[in-house]
């Protein structure tokens, strides 16, 4: 499988984008659409979303971005997808920590974006594992991480630690920062406007066995 190439415009907004180096997905940070309001958004006050879906037409790639969204007065801290011209979904941060201003969302982001399977990763998921585990359980080629900014050493660490188990590469856009782990252990970084990292989706399986005591079905014989 070829490689696809990621664009990270870690620190600027959609409507200010002009023009995109040559990608198949374009990572927009916090900023790339800030805070969008749901009723505005219906209204046609606002067109935010609109905006990065025109983007994703305009460049012919997928285009993610992060953003806080505002229903009924509720907020949630969420990425939206979009693809050459189509919105595909919007997910939510499904973890909130220690009473935090926002709400929980449920259930993981997993899209087809230009063929690949992409997983989505939102600030505080990052701190549970199983979440990770489990996009790469479903088969995703690549997971995004999408974090405010960078407050301390950890998460760099942390998608190290992940892609190497969990035989994903992960992208990691925080602040004006971005980040690419390999599966290998090995990590990027990047603080330019335009960041490009080449990703090669790999399918590398290994067989574990385990051993535990007890009855199962009607298997009666020792192994």
């Amino acid at each position: 499988m070829y490689g696809m190439v990621f664009c990270i415009v870690a620190d600027s907004a959609v409507k200010d984008v002009s023009s995109l180096p040559d990608c198949d997905i374009a990572v927009f940070g916090f900023k790339g659409l800030g805070e969008v309001d749901y009723e505005t958004e219906l209204r046609g006050i606002t067109d935010k979303f609109e905006d990065a879906t025109r983007l994703s037409k305009t460049f012919r790639c997928g285009v993610l971005c992060g953003c806080r969204t505002k229903s009924r007065g509720i907020l949630r801290k969420s990425v939206s997808v979009a693809d050459r011209g189509k919105l595909l979904g919007i997910s939510d941060m499904n973890h909130v920590i220690d009473g935090e201003d926002y709400k929980s969302g449920a259930g993981l982001g997993v899209y087809s974006v230009g063929g690949y399977k992409v997983g989505l990763c939102i600030e505080n998921d990052l701190m549970f594992p199983d979440g990770l585990k489990a996009l790469s359980l479903c088969g995703c080629n690549v997971i995004v991480v999408f974090l405010e900014e960078l407050k301390t050493p950890v998460p760099p660490l942390l998608i190290r630690a992940y892609s190497y188990l969990y035989g994903v590469p992960i992208i990691m856009c925080a602040g004006n920062m971005a980040y690419f782990s390999e599966t290998s252990g090995e990590i990027a970084s990047s603080s330019q406007p335009f960041s490009l990292f080449e990703v090669t989706p790999q399918n590398r399986y290994h067989i574990i066995t385990t051993r535990t005591k007890g009855s199962y079905f009607d298997v009666n014989e020792d192994y």
